[in-house]
């Protein structure tokens, strides 16, 4: 078990800059034994914040990207034939409990309703997964936490979390950082100066504004660090932009006018 739990180590340090209260809030949650969801834009920070939470608790991490073809069978686990033999294989939610390492489903919502009730044992007092297949039930550790995601953008009657899973968790909102936070990221993880790096968040602010629009989602954090890391391996900051800012956030050719507008009036 000890070498399971070694090969989900964080190994290096994820760079993550608190905004607010966050990494107080998800180690008090850690030490009280709550399940935690984060709700916030994509690329706005969301999973580097746990994959930082678990380098700093010094906690195996397993992560789950949730989609619409994930079962429960995929997060428990399953029988497979092995010669004239048939194994059991833990999925990822199963191994994370039994190594206590912190399980993280990412964008949950994308996940079959009837796969998201398979946590529900895990996320109140009982904290047990009952693996029915094998007619067992595993008795969480103490260590094991279960931190759940999803962007409220996208949310509709079909991809939402129905309130009995709702309340099960606690919620820490995320967002994309102020101006002066999120120059300082794109500087230290694009690798370029802070000018380079306050023009690319002006123009994800300006970028941001046209929410609502036509444009359904702004520029995230991440891909203002993408087009810092092209500019940092010597493409042009107006070339970094166009792949970078205009052409992945929308197919609208107006739109798309419009951003490249703003990317000229700043760079």
């Amino acid at each position: 078990m000890e070498l399971a739990v070694e090969k989900y180590k964080v190994g290096n340090e994820p760079y993550y800059l608190p905004i607010n209260q966050e990494v107080e809030l998800f180690e008090t949650a850690y030490d009280a034994r709550l399940p935690v969801m984060l709700k916030g834009p994509t690329g706005c920070g969301k999973t580097r914040f746990v994959e930082h939470m678990a380098w700093r608790m010094n906690r195996p991490l397993i992560t789950v990207a949730c989609h619409e073809d994930l079962s429960a069978t995929d997060l428990v686990g399953r029988f497979l034939l092995e010669g004239d033999e048939t194994v059991w294989h833990d999925g990822p939610l199963t191994a994370a409990v039994r190594a206590g390492a912190i399980c993280y489903l990412d964008e949950v919502v994308e996940a079959r309703k009837d796969t998201v009730v398979i946590i529900h044992p895990l996320t109140d007092d009982r904290r047990r997964l009952p693996i029915e297949k094998r007619g067992t039930v595993i008795e969480a550790p103490p260590e094991f936490m279960l931190v759940v995601s999803y962007n409220p953008g996208y949310q509709s009657i079909l991809k939402d979390l129905k309130q009995s899973t709702r309340q099960r968790f606690i919620a820490m909102e995320f967002d994309y950082p102020n101006a002066e936070a999120e120059t300082e990221i794109v500087a230290k993880e694009g690798g370029i100066d802070e000018q380079t790096a306050r023009d690319l968040v002006t123009i994800g602010q300006k970028v941001r504004n046209l929410r609502g629009h036509g444009l359904e989602e702004g520029v995230s954090t991440r891909l203002l660090i993408y087009a810092a890391q092209m500019i940092a391996k010597g493409i042009s900051p107006i070339a970094a932009a166009e792949v970078a800012l205009v052409s992945p956030i929308t197919d609208d050719r107006e739109l798309q006018r419009s951003i490249r507008e703003i990317v000229t009036t700043i760079i």
